[in-house]
């Protein structure tokens, strides 16, 4: 990551406290970003923030729910209080997912839980990053996605048609964004191999995952790539 790319830049990311969210919000904390972490629950985004803070960067911690709108507003205004830009947006929180479950045995509420939490935080975090920077005239809004969002891949249940939703939703934010200077990207990744998921696959199956990481090194970066 180039050093220079967040110097003096104001990030907000939305379920910091988790095992993905944090390590970007580090990674740009060490950019040079000023980071503002959210999350329900306020003792995991404190700790990421005291722990960036210790390190010698920048960052708050505030209890944001990324689905309740009201709440979402009132941390973006805190956020560029002071004159202050918004320049990225991430929502990285937990979408709830149940897996491994064939379709035809799922329950209802297990398979739409997934695109409903991902559409209603994307929907409000997204667009409240993106009022205040069609002012700006600049910002980036980042989502991230995975394989199943664009082929067909069995027993990820609702997951599947919320990265889709993730995706078709990014599009259509970057039609209308995009003339004003604001970028909305989506990354669409086969893993993350720092993530809590991997690293659980990776302590009960060790020669399996080591396996599948050492193919990864050796594949390009796909069509999915944004």
């Amino acid at each position: 990551m180039n050093t220079t790319t967040f110097e003096n830049k104001n990030a907000v990311i939305y379920g910091g406290g988790g095992s993905l969210g944090s390590s970007i919000a580090k990674a740009m904390a060490r950019a040079g970003a000023t980071v503002f972490l959210a999350g329900r629950n306020l003792a995991p985004v404190k700790k990421v923030a005291e722990e960036i803070i210790a390190s010698g960067g920048r960052a708050e911690a505030a209890a944001v729910d990324a689905m309740n709108g009201s709440q979402v507003d009132r941390w973006i205004e805190h956020i560029i209080s002071g004159g202050r830009t918004l320049d990225l947006s991430f929502c990285a929180i937990n979408y709830q997912v149940v897996q491994n479950i064939p379709l035809v045995k799922m329950k209802l509420e297990d398979f739409v839980r997934p695109v409903t939490v991902a559409m209603q935080s994307h929907f409000l975090t997204a667009t409240a990053a993106g009022k205040i920077m069609m002012r700006q005239r600049a910002g980036v809004i980042l989502s991230l996605t995975a394989t199943p969002g664009g082929i067909g891949y069995p027993f990820t249940a609702g997951f599947a048609p919320a990265c889709s939703a993730i995706e078709c939703f990014s599009r259509n934010l970057a039609s209308e964004l995009g003339p004003y200077g604001v970028r909305v990207v989506n990354i669409r990744s086969g893993g993350s191999p720092d993530s809590q998921v991997f690293m659980q696959a990776r302590e009960r199956n060790p020669q399996e995952m080591e396996r599948v990481c050492a193919a990864w090194k050796m594949t390009p970066c796909s069509k999915g790539c944004r």
